[in-house]
Formats: C-alpha cells, structure tokens, sequence
C-alpha cells in the first residue's frame, strides 16, 4: 500500500515561519469593507488571534468608510471623495467620531475578545497616540486628468508625530491594541485620519516587521476588473509605474502611498491580502507562496525562492 500523506507537512512548514516571527510586530489594518459584514469580520479577527496565540504582536488599525457613508446617508450629509479620501466637514467629523470610536470600534473590539484575544481600543487622541494638524488645501490631479485642482478636504489632519509610549505600555502587558484613525491637534482640535496613513506611520514608529492591509481584493492587480491578474511581489518601483499608467485609483491610491511610507520608514514588508477569502491573512504569514501581494522596497527574492 502506499504511504499515506504527511499530516503534519503543514504544520512542519508553518512551524519555520513561527519561529522567524516569534516576538515581532505586525501591524493589521483592517478596511472598513471587511469589517461591514459580520462574518467576515469575525473570520479575520480569528486570524488575528492565532498570530497573537504563535506570540507574534498583532497591532490594530481599522477603517470604517462603508458604515461611515451609511451614516452619513442616514443624516443627509453629503459624502465626497477626492482620489480615495474623505472630504470631512464638521457634520461628517461628528459622524466620523460615532463610528470609528463609537459602534464599528466596540463591535470589532467584542469580536476580538470572543476570538480570544485581549483587545484594547484606542483612538489616535489617546495619550497624543496620534499628534496631526489640519490639511492645507493640495493640488489633486486624478487619473485621466490633465490638471489638476486645488481640494480642501476640510477638517483631515496631517500626521506630524506618533507617540507609541501607550501601545508599547498596553503590549508590555501583553494586551493587543486596536486603534481607531482619529487624531488630535496640538490645540485639542479632532481630525479625521486616513486609516491607511495611520496604520503606515504606526507600523513605522513601531519598527513593525510587516505590515498588512486586509482588503476585498485578492491584492494588487495589474486589471482591477479581473482578480486573477493578482501581482504576488512587487517594489516601490512596480507601485510607481502601476500609479503612472492609472492602475491605482480610488482607495488604492492612498494605499499606495500609505506602502511606501511604511517601506523608506523601515518596515520589513508590505502585504495586501483579502478580508473576504477564509485564512488568506494566515496562509500569507505561514506559506511559501502567500495569497496576496508583498510590497518591499526592491528585489530580495532571487526566482524560485519563498515570498517570506
């Protein structure tokens, strides 16, 4: 008879991966369209859990666009976007405040606590987490355009500094911290934060090993119309020129330049995953071949190697 397979192949391999990430900090920032539906929320939460359970040191950060648009339907506030982020007026900030600190937030927070892990939620204001000031108007040219336009995106603050003493308190007694993209001003003003860029200056000030962003596409294509042109490795230099042929638009685009923050601010590595498909955050950690996209500063991997 033949020999049965090896049950234990997987486990075997994954085991390399524990051991290389045992201690090291992933930054996870979960999209707003991945925590909307429950059971996925819940799917990537446990997840979450199991890299906290190897004793790698998950830190949270979420988004929350989708319930925020609902939000703002509900009020009859108007909702703007210009190249994937939020115009925020006053009306739209207080609505911003009850969902990512308010429902989304505690719901999250209550899915991570059932999944085993002892979640503590945070916002960016929290013991100046998060230092910002408001945004000047910017020039935005989008895709296909050929000038651009001046955009006030109203009260979005700035990141200028990133105080990690909290998170690294709450981590040192083993807590994982769960952070809402809210910031403060130096003069007790409140600004909405692009979750992305939040999570980018976090993973950097924390000195994270990788950084993930769970999303509802596979990862980075080449044709956001078709999922299997998923890029499995990419550089700051594929991110370039996938930005100048007009591949990145809506949220991507801040995303993008979210990725390469956290990379010149020393980051290991960048990874885009899906929220939506069962596992696919743990089979890029523990596999060879991953499930989404890596995005690294240039080239390490020689062909026929592992993603890592």
């Amino acid at each position: 008879m033949p020999l049965s397979p090896d049950p234990y192949a997987a486990l075997r391999n994954a085991a390399k991966y524990v051991k290389q990430f045992r201690s090291k900090t992933f930054v996870v920032k979960l999209g707003g369209a991945v925590l909307t539906d429950p059971r996925t929320r819940k799917t990537a939460c446990e997840q979450i859990a199991l890299l906290w359970a190897f004793s790698i040191r998950p830190v949270v950060v979420h988004g929350g666009g989708p319930e925020l648009d609902s939000l703002c339907d509900a009020l009859h506030l108007p909702i703007e976007k210009v190249a994937g982020r939020r115009v925020t007026s006053a009306p739209v900030l207080d609505a911003a405040k009850m969902v990512l600190a308010g429902k989304l937030h505690t719901d999250l927070l209550a899915d991570l606590q059932a999944a085993g892990v002892p979640a503590v939620g945070l916002s960016g204001v929290d013991a100046g987490l998060i230092k910002a000031r408001k945004r000047p108007p910017v020039l935005v040219t989008e895709p296909g355009e050929a000038q651009g336009r001046m955009v006030d995106y109203g009260l979005v603050g700035d990141i200028e500094s990133v105080d990690t003493r909290v998170v690294e308190h709450l981590r040192s007694a083993d807590y994982v911290p769960v952070i809402a993209p809210l910031s403060g001003g130096q003069d007790g003003a409140v600004y909405n934060t692009n979750a992305d860029t939040v999570a980018a200056a976090l993973a950097a000030a924390l000195h994270a090993e990788k950084l993930f962003f769970m999303v509802e596409v596979p990862g980075l294509l080449k044709d956001v119309s078709d999922p299997s042109s998923l890029i499995s490795l990419a550089t700051l230099s594929d991110l370039a020129s996938l930005e100048a042929e007009g591949r990145l638009t809506g949220g991507m685009r801040p995303k993008a330049h979210a990725m390469r923050h956290a990379l010149v601010g020393g980051v290991g590595s960048v990874h885009l995953v899906s929220g939506k498909q069962s596992d696919a955050l743990l089979e890029e950690v523990f596999t060879n071949e991953g499930s989404g996209t890596m995005v690294v500063r240039e080239h390490p991997v020689k062909h026929g190697e592992a993603k890592g």
